[in-house]
């Protein structure tokens, strides 16, 4: 299964490449689940922009289902071709969020002397 979820995410972001659709931004593919029947596929993406420019972006994707459902076909011989559905990755942004508090956290530390480290 993971080779499969590994080559249907190849083949996604390689036909979000070529989509021509003004509501899909910046988009990344982060990770791919298909379902052990090969019924389903749920992309996961990470969206560049706000919230607004999120929405447009996974509306756009879901216009986008059916050709790259088709590009899955033609690329990849699976018994079946699973149906895409996307949802949003929230992990960047907690990754971000969480890297900002450590920033900060570690902005308020004491500066530790050289004294203190010849001591030791």
């Amino acid at each position: 299964m993971r080779r499969v979820n590994e080559s249907v995410r190849a083949v996604v972001a390689e036909g979000l490449a070529e989509l021509k659709d003004p509501r899909i931004g910046m988009v990344t593919v982060t990770g791919v689940v298909v379902s052990p029947d090969l019924g389903e596929a749920r992309i996961f993406v990470s969206v560049l922009g706000s919230e607004k420019k999120r929405a447009a972006t996974l509306q756009g994707l879901e216009s986008a289902r059916g050709v790259l459902q088709a590009k899955i076909n033609r690329e990849l011989s699976l018994r079946r071709t699973p149906t895409l559905t996307f949802a949003y990755d929230e992990s960047v942004e907690r990754g971000v969020r969480m890297t900002k508090l450590i920033d900060d956290l570690a902005a308020d530390l004491p500066v530790a002397s050289e004294d203190a480290d010849d001591e030791s």
